[in-house]
């Protein structure tokens, strides 16, 4: 079988495709084009953001598919600057909008500090993520949001929501990538029963000339790509590799093999990776904006 027609169970019951689709830094022309090639190679699970700039895009892709919407599974999130229940409750209302559609599958805080902030600040803005994930409940109360969850929360961010919260973030979406895997936040998200998504699994490309991937890749047959996805989901997690070219998405959903225990061992310890390259100034990699 393959893996896009496999699911992941929420806590809450609600099923999820094991692989999705990322977005990250696609313009609207262009994730229109990868949402309808994700979709015809089978892919169900789109995933967006309003700090992308492209929802417009995005949500013309899946109203043009020719896949019924109820078989399709949207995620978009809230921009990491907004921190008060009215501005995340509009940019709900907002992100609808640009896509098109009644509602989205999964709506989450993109991060637990506005971006800026990120590698600079103690501060978690702790009343400020409650807020925002009270308008999140309101949404999901009224039929606007399916599940949700956070994105780049560490333990003591989940925790001050599950303190102050009345519904339980579902997801967990966190840069995870051989080389840069949080054991220990894994661990922690699957004891409270939340399911990590995985961006960027191959290091935004980064990963792929590694010396140590190749040459586990190279005993399976698949790409280095391939592997770093596949890695990701013997680790229980959802990845979501961004791909423009249907070349690439149908290549990322070849994933269908097992890696050795042995072998997941030796990529569990791989060196963690220092440079990003050209992306490092974003500070999901360590940069600062």
């Amino acid at each position: 079988m393959s893996v896009l027609n496999e699911n992941y169970t929420l806590a809450n019951g609600t099923l999820i495709p094991r692989l999705g689709l990322g977005t990250w830094l696609m313009d609207d022309a262009t994730a229109t084009a990868a949402v309808k090639s994700a979709v015809a190679c089978g892919y169900r699970m789109i995933d967006t953001a309003q700090a992308y700039g492209n929802e417009a895009g995005v949500g013309e892709g899946i109203r043009t598919c020719g896949v019924a919407r109820d078989q399709l599974f949207v995620a978009t999130k809230v921009a990491g600057e907004l921190k008060d229940y009215q501005s995340v409750a509009a940019s709900i209302d907002e992100s609808l909008s640009k896509l098109g559609l009644d509602y989205v599958d999964q709506m989450i805080l993109h991060s637990p500090q506005p971006w800026v902030e990120v590698n600079q600040s103690d501060d978690r803005h702790e009343e400020g993520n409650l807020a925002a994930w009270r308008a999140l409940e309101d949404a999901q109360a009224a039929g606007k949001v399916r599940v949700i969850g956070v994105s780049n929360f560490l333990a003591g961010d989940i925790d001050n929501i599950l303190a102050g919260g009345t519904v339980k973030p579902q997801v967990n979406q966190v840069l995870t990538h051989i080389s840069n895997t949080p054991f220990e936040l894994l661990d922690y998200c699957a004891e409270k029963g939340i399911l990590v998504e995985a961006y960027s699994p191959i290091a935004h490309g980064e990963v792929l000339g590694n010396p140590l991937i190749a040459e586990v890749a190279g005993r399976y047959g698949v790409t280095p790509a391939q592997l770093c996805i596949r890695y990701c989901l013997e680790l229980g997690m959802l990845p979501l590799p961004k791909a423009t070219s249907a070349e690439h998405i149908a290549d990322d959903a070849r994933v269908d093999f097992q890696i050795s225990t042995e072998d997941m061992q030796t990529l569990r310890g791989a060196e963690r990776i220092k440079d990003y390259g050209e992306s490092s100034f974003w500070p999901v990699f360590g940069g600062k904006l």
